[in-house]
């Protein structure tokens, strides 16, 4: 008998009339018809594919526009009412299945937020829109559905059901949480019809998703599971609580085989990273709802939100707060966290930071792509590439940061002899100063998975060793890749020197000597979290920034985080304000043309970071090979680092 850790999370559980092998379902990611022609590109499948293959027992799609004339919330939605678009996602449904996973079709409708004009598409509104109740949005007019716009929708859902099951999904996820169709009308704040709609009473608010529900069931079969999500709190002021949630459920009982518990909405700011779980949230921090609502329904319940941890997984199934587990970013970050999990492997689960990284790049570019799994958004181009390098070599990695480390690790995975050093007595470079930080926790978990791999690993580590073109002649090795990093700017201020400044990273390593109250120049990343990690220790934190708005680094997502948590810890930013001189009692800054002091006992600056390009061009041509990644070239974030660090070296070696 083998020792299973984890019997609860991988005992299989039978919806309908579908068997599922473990309790960790994949939960609706991406992927985005990123043409806009309605039909998803191959490394779709590969995409969902990837999940299957690491062990999850369901894999859900990306949004399935059931009605595009009417439905759509953007133009490049997948168009399920779109024939011509089957057969794309039927290699989705093949690709995960024959894994022995469930693939499911995600259902949506955007309701009266349906053709909307998006700035990031350009153009303007495509279509009407139609909602609970007639009402202005966004200067549009939303028309109210009609009896027969109701019973299209009904027929629409129940279409793409039997399409589902007809390209080889197993299994349906209705969505009807977040702000999309169906939590406008179970919404009694939204839903104000007078009809059997809608209104204060429940039973008629749910009873176009009840009616959705049984239209399925009857169309494609009691034994074909549906899965529905709702959000058990919208968890904002004018939003429903979870009393409503329970009550949503509960009309849910005996219609679906799953309800699948998340919260918040999308088109509520403040709350985005609720319903997407931001580094400041706590892990597993919407449990809570399923948990409620579990205790008033008969159906499976399932969780969503911030699990990466096979052990809390494991509580919560074994505690009866749910019967499946959902992730998202999780599986992005390592698909392999099932079989992880289940082969008593959990140590070497890579788990996600909750950076949304993957969300930012996938609106932004049209590929998730993870700070710490450069494999993520790349499936397709990487799916046959196990073969070792043409050319076995001698590779040498100056620096042991972000980018060193995984250089080194994909080098080594790929044949050839490595030699790694670093300057200083640790690997992680200049984020280890991060790792007192709470909410950095999973950022310096992964530091600390990297350095066992390494150290596992057939690489030739050398600490407190800086490479220098005498070193580099003396080991002679065929490959230099430079991942020398960066330092701080210091700007050229007045007081600058003084001995109430420090700088940012300073600051994060020693924080205790640090005054009261402080102001921090610099919006950019390090400057709000420090100024966020601050407040958390208890200071008054003020922050200067030239520019008119924080500088996310890219990643627009994180930054809504950050904002968040900045609000609910009343740290001001003076934006548009440059600071003139410092002297020991504040900072004397100039904004719209008029002078203002900051006063304050300590000023840290945060104002960016300056490439060590002198240092690594000495090493140009010290090896018939060199390559540069990295803040040694310009300032980048983890992302990018990891994704340079991992493709250039996967191509050692292949150009004879």
């Amino acid at each position: 008998m083998a020792d299973i850790k984890y019997k609860n999370l991988f005992t299989p559980i039978k919806l309908g009339a579908q068997l599922f092998r473990n309790r960790i379902f994949a939960s609706p990611t991406g992927f985005q018809d990123v043409d806009g022609s309605g039909i998803l590109p191959p490394e779709a499948a590969a995409y969902y594919e990837r999940k299957a293959i690491g062990g999850a027992a369901s894999v859900a799609s990306c949004e399935c526009i059931v009605d595009s004339e009417l439905g759509l919330g953007t133009p490049r939605h997948f168009r399920f009412d779109n024939e011509m678009s089957h057969f794309s996602l039927a290699r989705v449904a093949h690709a995960v299945s024959r894994h022995g996973a469930v693939a499911s079709a995600e259902l949506q409708h955007a309701g009266m937020y349906a053709n909307r004009s998006l700035s990031m598409f350009g153009g303007e509104s495509q279509g009407c829109a139609y909602g609970p109740v007639e009402m202005e949005l966004d200067g549009r007019k939303i028309l109210p559905m009609t009896e027969e716009i109701i019973e299209r929708t009904i027929s629409k859902y129940a279409q793409a059901a039997v399409y589902a099951k007809q390209l080889g999904f197993g299994m349906v996820t209705v969505h009807a949480g977040h702000g999309w169709l169906f939590q406008q009308f179970l919404s009694p704040y939204i839903n104000t019809r007078t009809d059997r709609w809608g209104g204060k009473n429940i039973e008629n608010r749910a009873r176009l998703l009840i009616s959705v529900c049984d239209a399925i069931k009857k169309a494609v079969g009691r034994g074909f599971p549906i899965e529905v999500r709702i959000s058990g709190s919208e968890c904002y002021d004018g939003g429903y609580g979870i009393e409503e949630g329970i009550k949503i459920a509960c009309q849910l009982d005996g219609h679906a085989d799953l309800i699948h518990v998340s919260a918040g909405s999308h088109e509520v700011d403040e709350v985005f990273t609720i319903t997407h779980p931001s580094m400041f949230q706590p892990d597993g921090c919407n449990v809570q709802f399923a948990a409620e609502i579990k205790k008033h329904v008969k159906t499976p319940v399932a969780t969503v939100g911030a699990l990466s941890d096979p052990e809390m997984m494991e509580e919560i199934i074994a505690d009866g707060r749910a019967d499946v587990v959902e992730l998202a970013r999780a599986l992005l970050a390592d698909p392999d966290l099932p079989a992880k999990a289940r082969t008593g492997r959990e140590s070497e689960i890579k788990k996600c930071m909750r950076c949304l990284s993957c969300f930012s790049s996938e609106l932004t570019h049209g590929e998730p792509y993870c700070a710490i799994n450069p494999k993520c958004g790349r499936e397709l181009e990487l799916k046959y590439d196990n073969a070792r390098p043409a050319v076995r070599k001698k590779v040498l990695v100056a620096g042991g940061g972000i980018g060193g480390m995984q250089a080194a690790i994909t080098a080594s995975e790929r044949g050839h002899d490595v030699i790694l050093c670093e300057k200083s007595s640790r690997l992680g470079g200049t984020l280890r100063c991060e790792e007192n930080v709470p909410f950095k926790k999973k950022l310096d978990e992964y530091l600390n998975y990297q350095e066992k791999l390494i150290r596992r690993m057939k690489i030739d580590l050398r600490l407190n060793t800086a490479v220098t073109p005498e070193l580099a002649e003396a080991l002679s090795p065929d490959v230099i890749i430079a991942a020398l990093g960066a330092e701080p700017v210091k700007p050229k201020i007045p007081g600058i020197d003084g001995k109430n400044v420090i700088s940012a990273e300073a600051a994060y390593i020693n924080p205790a000597p640090l005054g009261k109250n402080v102001v921090i120049l610099g919006a950019g990343l390090v400057g709000t979290e420090l100024g966020i990690y601050l407040s958390m220790l208890g200071r008054h934190v003020e922050i200067v920034e030239m520019a008119d708005t924080i500088n996310d680094g890219g990643n627009f997502l994180h930054a809504s985080g950050l904002r968040r948590e900045i609000k609910l810890r009343g740290i001001e930013i003076h934006f548009n304000t440059t600071a003139l001189s410092i002297d020991g009692g504040g900072v004397l800054c100039s904004s719209e043309g008029e002078e203002v002091r900051y006063d304050c006992d300590t000023v840290i600056y945060a104002v960016g970071q300056h490439s060590r390009t002198d240092e690594t061009l000495k090493l140009n041509f010290a090896a018939p090979e060199f390559y540069m990644l990295g803040d040694c070239i310009s300032p980048r974030n983890i992302t990018a680092a990891t994704s340079a660090a991992f493709t250039i070296a996967r191509d050692i070696g292949t150009v004879r």
